[in-house]
């Protein structure tokens, strides 16, 4: 037994000096002896662990191995007080908050407080709409409609729910899919473009509606095959921060009467086949939003414009007032706080645009959002008498 005891004690004692003689990123090859290249790798897997469960080492915070279910990536809503890649800070207003600055909330509000429903020439008629519209791509259209636009919405849909539910505006609020597919980011940037006209002639006038009856907007929209990444001094989320600030000024334009923008970015990407817009544009395009609003927030309070988003004063007319719809990017099968998930099944083929059920559950996260905003939920939901603060009780 002693003479066991001493054998095992002395293999004990080398495997340890093996051990702390690695590094993470030792290999062997085929002409190493099979019995060291067993020690190697239990060793490896010794060490692996250790380091993983050592919450002081930078291997604990290191991201996942990225993967088609999983990026590695966090959502910016988790992120906190770190940031990607430590430069860009995280949460949805930027400096790790997901909290909207006081100065801004106030202005969303007024604004909010201000709707009513308008008549053909935008003035106000107790018996005139609300027009909620969506602006974007292809994705938009299906998340927002998932339908033939002429038809009626999915039912699935955000449209296809948002008509059944028990709390919607049925007197005053018209919702419309002015998104289409194939009409990304540059698609929208002038007023003159052709896709306003669009939506003016062939989603508005068919309904009876005119441009001076849209009053709020969803808002998503990306990039067609973007190359460049962050921190690149020329990468896509700066190019897409610029074409939704030339959007929502175009929009202002166009609907003179329009008080909120509401901005969404990318669902998940990293199924993609296609280099439509993989990951991590998808993810980085959540940045492009979150320093689109900050642009318009610290332009009101300080007077400075943003050299990448341009003039966004909502006092004098140059833009609507921005704020964050809902977030919808979660990293795949990698469940978000909320318990979001990703599932391959959740898109089509290209991995990129959603099937039924991410249509669904992009279209649940809208409704659920403009039924419980401080910015919506005034003029989105259905009056009921003693509802004073329009949360659905009295």
């Amino acid at each position: 037994m002693k003479i066991e005891a001493s054998i095992a004690l002395r293999s004990a004692v080398k495997d340890l000096i093996f051990l702390t003689s690695l590094r993470l990123g030792d290999t062997f090859d085929r002409d190493t002896p099979p019995d060291q290249a067993m020690r190697f790798l239990m060793a490896r897997i010794l060490l692996a662990a250790s380091i993983s469960l050592c919450p002081g080492s930078p291997e604990f915070f290191a991201p996942r191995p990225a993967g088609p279910s999983a990026s590695g990536l966090v959502p910016i809503t988790e992120l906190g007080s770190r940031s990607y890649l430590d430069r860009f800070p995280g949460g949805l207003y930027g400096l790790g908050s997901n909290q909207i600055p006081p100065a801004h909330l106030e202005a969303g509000l007024a604004r909010a407080a201000a709707m009513g429903p308008l008549d053909a020439v935008g003035r106000p008629d107790p018996e005139g709409r609300i027009v909620l519209l969506s602006i974007g791509m292809s994705n938009t259209t299906q998340e927002f409609w998932a339908a033939n636009q002429r038809g009626p919405a999915a039912s699935w849909s955000f449209a296809g729910q948002a008509f059944v539910h028990p709390l919607l505006d049925r007197s005053s609020l018209a919702i419309v899919d002015g998104a289409m597919g194939g009409q990304a980011g540059p698609s929208w940037i002038s007023p003159s473009s052709q896709n306003y006209s669009r939506v003016r002639d062939e989603q508005l006038a068919p309904l009876g509606l005119t441009e001076a009856q849209v009053q709020a907007i969803w808002l998503k929209q990306a990039n067609i095959q973007p190359t460049a990444a962050l921190p690149d001094a020329n990468a896509d989320a700066y190019a897409l921060e610029r074409a939704l600030a030339d959007t929502v000024r175009a929009c202002k334009i166009r609907y003179p009467n329009i008080k909120i923008a509401f901005l969404s970015s990318r669902i998940y990407a990293g199924y993609a086949t296609s280099k439509l817009n993989p990951e991590p544009y998808a993810y980085e395009s959540a940045f492009s939003v979150q320093r689109l609003i900050a642009a318009q927030a610290d332009q009101m309070d300080r007077g400075a414009v943003d050299p990448v988003a341009g003039d966004l004063d909502y006092d004098s007319g140059a833009a609507p007032w921005l704020v964050w719809g809902p977030y919808l990017w979660a990293d795949g099968t990698t469940p978000r706080q909320d318990g979001l998930t990703w599932l391959q099944v959740d898109f089509e083929g290209d991995g990129t645009h959603p099937s039924k059920s991410g249509e669904q559950k992009v279209g649940t996260m809208l409704l659920d959002f403009l039924l419980q905003s401080p910015f919506s939920r005034t003029w989105f939901r259905d009056y009921i008498r003693g509802d004073i603060d329009a949360d659905g009780t009295v």
